[in-house]
């Protein structure tokens, strides 16, 4: 495992694929738009700042610092991104199919025009972020911190809500169909237009206001 440093990386070795070991590499506020990362191995990396738009992540492992990056348009088809840093990161037109961001740190981040559905967000952080009219159909968000979230018109058929926190979420004309919200904390929520046909909000814990 190399312990690389910023002033010894080629970067056009990694923008061209190259360079697949990149454990533990500084990459912090690079261009690395459009750059061929598919299958690489960012462990621990920093990449706080980097300009990743374009960037081809296909199943990589980022599980890295990446604090106010940019990945607009990048590719993050079965990308890894468990209990990555992705606070204030910019996730625009994304193409996030069967990724996981399970555990990610999600707060001030910035989506839209992007489809979630399938995708693992067990467990991370997402407080306060934007999420309307996002697809989320059968989205795995168990355990998740979704207090403050804004879900208004979002499609979540079929998402596993389970042990979530949507305290002060806003959940307007959302479609909750069928969706799983066993041990769901909704305190505060609101769910007005929201469709819940098939949703078992008996389930909501004693005490919880809609």
């Amino acid at each position: 495992m190399i312990n690389h440093q910023s002033a010894s990386l080629n970067i056009e070795d990694i923008r061209n694929g190259r360079i697949k070991d990149l454990v533990n590499a500084d990459l912090s506020g690079l261009d690395l738009s459009g750059a061929d990362l598919a299958d690489a191995d960012l462990s621990q990396a920093k990449l706080m700042g980097a300009n990743l738009s374009g960037a081809n992540l296909a199943r990589a492992i980022v599980r890295a610092n990446l604090r106010g990056a940019n990945l607009t348009g990048a590719n993050l088809i079965q990308a890894d991104f468990r209990n990555a840093d992705l606070r204030g990161a910019i996730l625009l037109d994304t193409d996030p199919r069967e990724a996981t961001f399970a555990g990610a740190f999600l707060t001030g981040a910035v989506f839209g025009n992007l489809d979630l559905s399938g995708v693992s967000l067990q467990s991370a952080d997402l407080r306060g972020v934007s999420l309307s009219r996002a697809i989320l159909q059968g989205c795995d968000l168990r355990n998740a911190n979704l207090s403050g979230v804004d879900f208004s018109q979002a499609d979540l058929e079929e998402a596993n809500l389970s042990g979530a926190v949507l305290r002060g979420a806003n959940l307007r004309g959302a479609n909750l169909l069928c969706a799983i919200v066993e041990n769901t904390q909704w305190g505060g929520a609101c769910l007005d237009e929201a469709c819940l046909d098939g949703t078992p909000l008996e389930s909501i814990r004693q005490g919880d206001r809609l």
